[in-house]
């Protein structure tokens, strides 16, 4: 009679699964949509270059052919031949050099700009209005001024540079550790914790995801600085955007737009970098983490 009560009893009993962890079903979703992620790029890329030939052949006449040239010819000449695509690379590199300079100055100035203004409200109203007249102000319109102040060589291409990438680290930074929780802050009053032990322990690891927000656009914005400067300071050896004024100048379609594809690559790569150091730094205690 014990033995059929029990049985009944494990029959009503119903049996359930444990729950799926949730790093796992985050795992699993991004192994799911993996080849999309692979596929949609190369489906804009295929796009791309069919828009570009349809614009080639269709909407320009033979004679205004060379201003379009098709992307077989492009391959061909510029990125196949190593007289043409040696320059080229060389020149990248350099502005590569002027960016990373630009970038690595503007993060420095604007995360300690943010963290000064953070520390007191009059610094703040103080500094900020010129941090956006900085980013409102036409490059164009100061670089005669650059020109004078610092030459027309290296220096004057990394501080374009800086005044282009500046805004987003202050902005962003500025933004982070003015986001922190306020019980967070409540707990650090109750270990009557320090400024400073405040701001090492709480403020800049929790403005981190801004910080590399920031960065990323930094990023981009710091290498149209150096090819902005490669076009207007010219002494010394040329950037990529001093080969795309002389290839413009000489109708030289098909290095133009190599050199207009390698730019744009090196803008990506840099972006695709400074994500993945963003990643790996901020860890998997943010939200940005759980994202495919």
């Amino acid at each position: 009679m014990s033995a059929d009560i029990t049985t009944r009893a494990d029959m009503a009993v119903p049996v359930t699964n444990p729950p799926p962890k949730a790093g796992s079903a985050t795992t699993a979703r991004r192994r799911r949509i993996r080849p999309a992620a692979l596929l949609t790029p190369l489906g804009s890329l295929a796009a791309a270059v069919g828009i570009w030939y349809a614009v080639t052949y269709l909407l320009l006449s033979p004679a205004r052919r060379f201003l379009v040239p098709p992307p077989d010819q492009v391959l061909t000449v510029s990125f196949l031949d190593w007289t043409h695509l040696q320059p080229m690379l060389q020149a990248l590199w350099l502005t590569a050099q002027v960016a990373l300079v630009g970038l690595l100055i503007a993060s420095a100035l604007g995360v300690t700009v943010a963290v000064l203004m953070s520390r007191a409200r009059w610094l703040e109203r103080s500094l900020y209005p010129y941090a956006v007249i900085l980013q409102t102000v036409p490059i164009l319109a100061i670089v005669p001024l650059i020109g004078l102040w610092f030459g027309f060589g290296f220096t004057s291409r990394v501080v374009v540079c800086v005044l282009i990438a500046l805004f987003p680290m202050i902005a962003n930074t500025l933004f982070g550790i003015q986001s922190v929780d306020r019980t967070h802050h409540d707990l650090f009053t109750l270990q009557r914790a320090s400024r400073w032990s405040r701001l090492r322990k709480l403020e800049l690891p929790a403005a981190l995801p801004s910080i590399f927000t920031g960065l990323r656009t930094s990023s981009g914005l710091s290498v149209i600085g150096a090819i902005v400067g490669d076009m207007f300071f010219k002494q010394g050896e040329p950037g990529i955007g001093t080969l795309l004024d002389v290839y413009r100048s000489r109708l030289q379609s098909e290095d133009l737009f190599a050199a207009i594809i390698l730019a744009s690559l090196f803008g990506v790569a840099v972006f695709a970098l400074f994500t993945l150091i963003a990643r790996l730094a901020v860890g998997s205690w943010h939200a940005s983490a759980d994202r495919p």
